[in-house]
């Protein structure tokens, strides 16, 4: 894993001094070493950190190039089918100098062009210059777990994983959006391919671009989720998640140095272990717990930890830590309101004490609908969504709506009547006149099923926040972390049956639990699904909140309200509140 930059100035040449300092910024991601290249006519520049993974041996530093020096490639990430791609591509006649899973990218773009990205399996975020089109090319992996952004005016284009490298250029253009500072509010992120800042975007999941040497910018979707209605039989589906499932986690274990794995003890981290140990592996395994707490979840990890032998690790909080959100703001320098960025964050730490590569159970809700707005009952469900699923399952009525969908996510978030309560005047203009326009922009339901609320995790949920929120908590660290729950060719394999296939609601994960119910102990299996936070009163310190907000920037720079701010704390209403905080201190930090 890694940190890359590149930089095309359309007339004057790349500052060499300054675009360091920006490569630099990115240190966290890449401690290990770092890389160089600048064309002659010094106008296009790449940098690369490097965390290294594959290849340790100086033949596998980037920036990299093909033989003749014409086609430059700066990558963060991992291609799990480098060896089938090195032997097809050496049988096509292509040289490789390293073992470096990176150098199948540089000669799959030199056969098959920009198609080189449906070849990819894996997470990755790339930079090509082709030096004879005189063109960048880029691209982002299916789901979005490598980070990818850009900047672009008049003069100069910049992309890298983080805005921090762009920042460190005083001269490029500095101003808020705040059309995307009220979409944080209302999703707890800054939906693709805005972010917070005017002339900075993200490059969707997906997508690729190209850009010219005069400016000129296409941005192209080379991927999306089949969606169908085939069937199988309930073995047959059983047998092939299996054997999918040992393809993944075995190619995600390709690595130079040990790979080990978060484990909460829930059942998506559990089946990775179980599914590591069935390859011989035993790894060392990353807990996190709170004192005084029945759900502590390093308690469970325990138990399956000695079932596997793993080496296990735990860190045990006595509190939220509130006070790391201040430090926080710098690693994720646009605001996202994820609660457990504080537990991410110090389980990684603790990874990173022992290992460089971690696994983690990422996608398997989103695969195997495992999150309680899935489920066709009213049992169990947060105060959000009896209100959404009350009176409709027991009808006609559609269920998998945007507007249903919404609600779902609503905990703790803004609509146009309280953000016209809580900003100032002078931003009601800037308040989205449809606050679920980002849901509708992926709303694919023909019909009333599951897939539909499936279909808009992956693209809203998941790529937007949790992945975000999963990759700056790690790299902050200096920590990889793999998701091989997150294979395309597994949810290709769900998305096309139907949901009646895979979808038992009284079987949480039904695909996944028939395949390590055998496996885990009772103990573990008959869990209630709980989030990665710990209990709440740790996230109810109204003291810490007056601290952080009262005597602000957010109010002194009339963007908020005080007086809706001091109601918001006499009430409680701490997850309001929590976004509000986390804004603030982005804001402090970066604005």
């Amino acid at each position: 894993m890694c940190g890359i930059i590149g930089r095309l100035n359309y007339i004057e040449p790349v500052d060499k001094e300054l675009f360091l300092a920006m490569r630099d910024t990115l240190t966290h991601r890449g401690p290990d070493d770092s890389g160089f290249y600048q064309s002659d006519d010094k106008r296009l520049a790449l940098g690369h950190r490097r965390l290294s993974i594959n290849d340790l041996s100086i033949q596998g530093r980037q920036p990299m190039s093909n033989e003749n020096g014409s086609i430059w490639l700066t990558c963060n990430g991992e291609i799990y089918n480098y060896l089938e791609l090195k032997s097809e591509l050496t049988n096509l006649g292509h040289k490789f100098s390293s073992t470096s899973d990176s150098e199948v990218i540089i000669h799959g773009y030199e056969e098959w062009g920009s198609e080189v990205v449906n070849h990819l399996k894996g997470m990755f975020a790339f930079g090509i210059w082709d030096e004879k089109k005189e063109q960048l090319f880029l691209a982002r992996d299916r789901f979005g777990i490598k980070p990818l952004y850009y900047y672009l005016d008049e003069s100069t284009f910049v992309f890298c994983s983080e805005i921090k490298a762009i920042r460190e250029d005083k001269k490029l253009k500095k101003e808020i959006d705040y059309s995307s500072m009220c979409d944080y509010l209302i999703y707890r992120y800054v939906p693709s391919p805005k972010t917070i800042w005017h002339h900075v975007f993200k490059l969707p999941p997906a997508h690729c671009a190209t850009l010219d040497i005069s400016g000129k910018l296409e941005v192209m979707q080379y991927w999306d989720i089949p969606i169908r209605n085939e069937s199988i039989s309930e073995k047959e589906l059983i047998e092939k998640i299996d054997g999918m499932l040992v393809d993944s986690v075995s190619t995600h274990l390709l690595s130079d140095v040990p790979v080990g794995s978060f484990l909460s003890g829930g059942y998506d981290s559990s089946a990775l272990v179980y599914y590591m140990n069935r390859m011989n592996h035993s790894p060392s395994t990353f807990s996190i717990g709170f004192e005084d707490w029945i759900g502590s979840e390093h308690k469970f990890a325990e138990t399956v930890s000695e079932l596997f032998g793993t080496n296990q690790h735990n860190v045990v909080l006595n509190g939220g830590s509130l006070e790391l959100t201040e430090k926080l703001a710098y690693f994720y320098d646009e605001p996202i309101a994820d609660i457990s960025i504080i537990p991410t964050y110090v389980v990684s730490k603790l990874a990173s004490e022992s290992v460089k590569v971690v696994f983690s159970g990422e996608g398997a809700d989103e695969l195997f609908c495992g999150y309680t707005w899935h489920q066709k009952s009213n049992n169990h469900q947060p105060n959000g969504l009896i209100s959404m699923l009350k009176g409709l399952m027991s009808s006609n009525k559609a269920v998998y709506t945007t507007e249903n969908y919404a609600n779902a996510m609503s905990m703790g978030t803004y609509n146009n009547s309280n953000l016209s309560e809580l900003l100032d005047d002078r931003l009601h203009e800037f308040i989205p006149s449809d606050s679920k326009w980002f849901y509708k922009q992926h709303f694919k339901g023909n019909s009333n099923t599951v897939k539909t609320f499936q279909y808009m995790d992956v693209k809203c949920f998941m790529a937007e926040l949790v992945l975000t929120k999963i990759d700056r908590a790690s790299m902050a660290n200096s920590l990889e972390v793999r998701v091989p729950f997150l294979d395309h060719e597994l949810f290709e394999c769900i998305f096309k049956l139907s949901d009646k296939n895979y979808f038992k609601p009284e079987i949480t994960k039904f695909a996944l639990h028939e395949n390590i119910v055998k496996h885990l102990p009772p103990r573990i299996m008959d869990r209630k699904k709980q989030g990665f936070v710990g209990p709440d009163k740790y996230y109810m310190d109204m003291a810490w909140y007056k601290s952080v907000l009262l005597d602000g920037n957010l109010i002194s720079d009339n963007i908020v309200r005080k007086d809706k701010l001091e109601s918001m704390i006499g009430q409680g209403d701490h997850w309001r509140l929590w976004k509000l905080a986390v804004l603030e201190l982005w804001y402090s930090r970066w604005a």
